[in-house]
C-alpha cells in the first residue's frame, strides 16, 4: 500500500442479516479512525450488488444469512470484484464457518467481540495484501496446516474412471484436497472459467451433485487417500 493509500479512508460495505448487530457494527465503525462507511446490506446478494455499484475496499461480511450465505457471497465478490477484500466478522469461530470462509476468498476472520483497533488492524491488513485474523483464528489455521492431508494419486491416462481426461481428474483431486474454484485455477494455472467447465464436465461423468459428492467418489474411486494416523 503507498503512502496516499496509508491516508485516506478504507471505504466499508457492512453485511449482516439481523438489522440490530448491522446498524451498531456501522455505528461502531463510524467511531473507528479510517474506516468509511458507503454500504449496508442484509445478505449476501445485497452484498454483492452493493459491491459492484460501491466499489468500496472490503466487506464485513457476515457468515450466516439468507438466500446467499456470507461464503458464496464472498465467493462471488473475490471473483467478480477481486479489488475488493472480505472480512468475514461472525459470531462462529469454529472451522466448520472457518475454513469455507478462507476457501473462499476472504482475507480475514473476526469474531464480533473483536474490538474496534482490531477491526481497523484487519481492514488496514487486508488492504494491504495481508491477512487479516484474529490471534485465535491465526493458531487454528497453523495447527489446521500442520495437520496430515489426503494424499493425492496421479491418474495415468487410462486410470482416470468413468471417462474423466487427465485434467478433469486432476481437477477432482484438488476439490477432494479442499480447495476452491479460484486456488484451483491459480494452482493449475488456467483460468476460472475453464475450472467451472471442467467441474460441470466431471460432474456430468461422474453423476455427482454437488462438491460433498464429488469429494466422496474420489476417494471411493481410490483418487486420493486418506491421511495416515
Amino acid at each position: 500500500m503507498t503512502e496516499g493509500e496509508g491516508q485516506r479512508n478504507a471505504r466499508v460495505v457492512v453485511a449482516d442479516d439481523q438489522t440490530v448487530v448491522r446498524e451498531g457494527i456501522v455505528m461502531l465503525l463510524g467511531l473507528l479512525p479510517g474506516i468509511e462507511v458507503v454500504g449496508a446490506a442484509g445478505d449476501g446478494d445485497e452484498a454483492v450488488r452493493l459491491v459492484a455499484e460501491l466499489d468500496p475496499d472490503v466487506v464485513l461480511m457476515d457468515l450466516r444469512m439468507p438466500r446467499c450465505d456470507g461464503v458464496e457471497a464472498t465467493r462471488r465478490i473475490r471473483a467478480e470484484h477481486p479489488r475488493t477484500q472480505v472480512v468475514v466478522l461472525t459470531t462462529f469461530g469454529d472451522d466448520e464457518s472457518l475454513f469455507p470462509a478462507l476457501s473462499a476468498g476472504a482475507r480475514g476472520y473476526l469474531t464480533k467481540d473483536a474490538g474496534g483497533d482490531e477491526i481497523v488492524r484487519a481492514v488496514r491488513n487486508v488492504m494491504s495484501g495481508e491477512a487479516g485474523l484474529s490471534p485465535a483464528v491465526q493458531r487454528r489455521l497453523l495447527e489446521r496446516l500442520s495437520e496430515p492431508r489426503a494424499e493425492a494419486v496421479e491418474p495415468g491416462p487410462s486410470e482416470a474412471p468413468d471417462g474423466l481426461t487427465a485434467r478433469e481428474a486432476e481437477v477432482l483431486v484438488l476439490i477432494a484436497d479442499g480447495l476452491s474454484n479460484q486456488e484451483i485455477a491459480r494452482k493449475l494455472q488456467i483460468s476460472l472459467a475453464t475450472v467451472k467447465s471442467h467441474i460441470n464436465n466431471l460432474f456430468a461423468k461422474t453423476g455427482v451433485k454437488g462438491r460433498a459428492q464429488a469429494v466422496r467418489y474420489a476417494y471411493r474411486k481410490g483418487m486420493v487417500r486418506p491421511p495416515e494416523g
